[in-house]
């Protein structure tokens, strides 16, 4: 994916993960794994979940669809 792809509150798949789009800085986007059942883990800001920062050289490894 480019950085241009990433959209606050868009999800997207990375390391066999579902992850959400929290942030987006000029160089970085800022994301939570969407690893709970329960949609009150990822409700915020803040979240009950630790927030993950994805550089350029991570944004390779991601995809919008699971299948990549």
């Amino acid at each position: 994916m480019n950085h241009s792809d990433f959209t606050i509150g868009g999800e997207f798949w990375c390391g066999g993960a579902k992850w959400r789009c929290t942030d987006k800085g000029t160089r970085v986007i800022i994301a939570i794994k969407l690893e709970h059942a329960d949609p009150n883990w990822y409700s915020g800001p803040t979240y009950a979940v630790a927030e993950q920062v994805f550089d350029e050289d991570d944004f390779g490894g991601c995809s919008l669809s699971s299948s990549g």
